[in-house]
């Protein structure tokens, strides 16, 4: 891909990923392990599983918009802080927020390779907490 490890992470979240699996691919090493803290628990995820994920956000969703509040970079490690928005298929002219994460990614060959990542249902944030 030859972009750095900070663009790497930003344009993933903010590409279209979850409408077309040649993106996600392009982004996703193929030995990819992702370890998720959601609200329903622990899962772990390898390719496969990222990409059902994925379908299920398209089908939910007109759109899915990340807004990111903070990049951290160390070598080919990265932490990311940001939130997704989205419009539904049933309501496209409202956009809200869907979940506010924290992920640390490993890169390896240029693609996202092992990962952890803590997620909270979206709300409405009415201050930046890094300014």
């Amino acid at each position: 891909m030859g972009l750095k490890t900070k663009e790497v992470v930003e344009q993933f979240y903010q590409s279209n990923f979850y409408k077309d699996k040649e993106v996600l691919n392009s982004f996703l090493h193929p030995d990819v392990e992702l370890s998720w803290y959601g609200t329903t628990g622990l899962r772990k995820l390898q390719l496969s599983g990222i990409a059902e994920i994925s379908e299920q956000l398209a089908s939910s969703f007109d759109s899915l918009r990340a807004e990111i509040e903070k990049v951290l970079v160390e070598g080919d490690q990265v932490a990311i802080h940001f939130t997704y928005h989205v419009t539904t298929i049933e309501n496209p002219e409202e956009e809200m927020p869907l979940a506010h994460f924290i992920a640390m990614w490993e890169l390896k060959d240029g693609k996202l390779y092992k990962g952890v990542q803590i997620s909270q249902l979206g709300e409405e944030i009415e201050d930046n907490p890094w300014n």
